[in-house]
């Protein structure tokens, strides 16, 4: 993400006036939350509706494996969130 390439994310941004964040970082803190904000400071004219993100829960990533996935986003969560979005 360094160095981030924000004008293919605001040329995609033009396009679907939405955008949705997800990553297994943790929600407080996550490389997300950057994203968001250079939307929000460059692109906001561009937005329909609020950006959305989808992270894992506020906890260090575990080590064991079905640890792991019981804290970093699901298919299920996003596909919420995207449908959430598109029907704002």
């Amino acid at each position: 993400l360094i160095p981030l390439d924000v004008s293919t994310v605001l040329a995609s941004l033009a396009r679907t006036s939405r955008l949705l964040v997800v990553e297994e970082n943790p929600y407080q803190g996550g490389w997300g939350a950057t994203v968001a904000s250079v939307v929000a400071d460059e692109g906001f004219e561009l937005l329909d509706a609020p950006v959305r993100r989808v992270a894992g829960d506020n906890v260090p990533l575990p080590f064991a494996d079905a640890l792991e996935q019981q804290v970093i986003p699901t298919v299920d969560k996003v596909v919420t969130a995207v449908r959430r979005l598109v029907s704002y």
